[in-house]
């Protein structure tokens, strides 16, 4: 499981080195995920957010952000629609 803590700047701090805060999230990968840098997607869970991207591209790849009940619908789906290992 990847844990890193990646660190975002608030976008209300301005770039004039006035006061900033950052929050931080931690990326889990998917326990579908190989051990051999097959398809992994990483999901990072806030109180109003989930945020999922690919880990191949997680330097500079997109982001999805979706709220929470979004994410729980996604995954009700997706453990219906998938059969089981």
């Amino acid at each position: 499981m990847n844990s890193e803590l990646n660190w975002f700047k608030s976008s209300y701090s301005d770039t004039e080195g006035g006061e900033c805060l950052e929050v931080a999230v931690t990326w889990h990968k998917s326990s579908y995920s190989d051990t051999e840098g097959g398809d992994c997607v990483e999901v990072a869970t806030c109180p109003s957010t989930i945020h999922i991207r690919d880990s191949k591209n997680a330097a500079d790849g997109p982001i999805l952000s979706v709220p929470p009940a979004q994410w729980t619908a996604f995954l009700r789906h997706a453990s219906d629609a998938t059969p089981p290992r």
